[in-house]
């Protein structure tokens, strides 16, 4: 098959033969289950952002930031990236542009005094609440093509891929 007549699906099954018979690898199921968990990952990720994040002026970073500090805050910017899966330096990066625009507050922590406290303003939880709403609806359409059943057993199979990472050295943020 030509590479131009190639969708996701068909890559996937050639990509398989090819590492199978051409290269012996052994292990084409996890190359399927992780190549598709990334790429539906990245279609809602995108979606989300495009369809509710950008119109607004915002990136899906800034939405993570803003949401776990609405639901979890005030919290120091460390707990911040451990909870949004960010960087540090990104959660850094990230609270001085909505410091700036006057969704989040930034305050010296209470135990450390190199630690900072992250909360929202009165502005950023209104906008909280309205852009929730917003993508809460792009969520249901999403998921709305599963069954309830569905949907939490899709949830214990990611829960369980996440909680038995540590059977083996993983490297990540969290």
């Amino acid at each position: 098959m030509a590479s131009d007549e190639l969708d996701f699906w068909s890559f996937v099954e050639l990509a398989n033969h090819r590492l199978a018979t051409e290269h012996g690898f052994r292990h084409q199921l996890a190359t399927e289950v992780l190549l598709t968990l990334n790429r539906a990952s990245n279609i809602v990720t995108y979606d989300l952002e495009a369809s509710v994040h950008r119109p607004r002026g915002r990136s899906w970073s800034g939405f993570r930031l803003l949401f776990v500090t609405w639901l979890a805050g005030p919290l120091e910017a460390k707990k911040a990236a451990e909870l949004t899966g960010m960087s540090r330096a990104a959660v850094s990066n990230l609270t001085k542009t909505l410091v700036a625009d006057g969704l989040l507050d930034r305050a010296p922590g209470e135990h450390d005094g190199r630690s900072v406290l992250l909360s929202l303003t009165e502005r950023g939880h209104r906008e909280m609440v309205e852009v929730f709403r917003s993508q809460n609806e792009r969520e249901y359409e999403w998921t709305s093509v599963l069954t309830e059943t569905e949907q939490r057993i899709l949830i214990m199979f990611l829960d369980k891929l996440i909680t038995n990472r540590d059977q083996f050295d993983i490297r990540g943020r969290n």
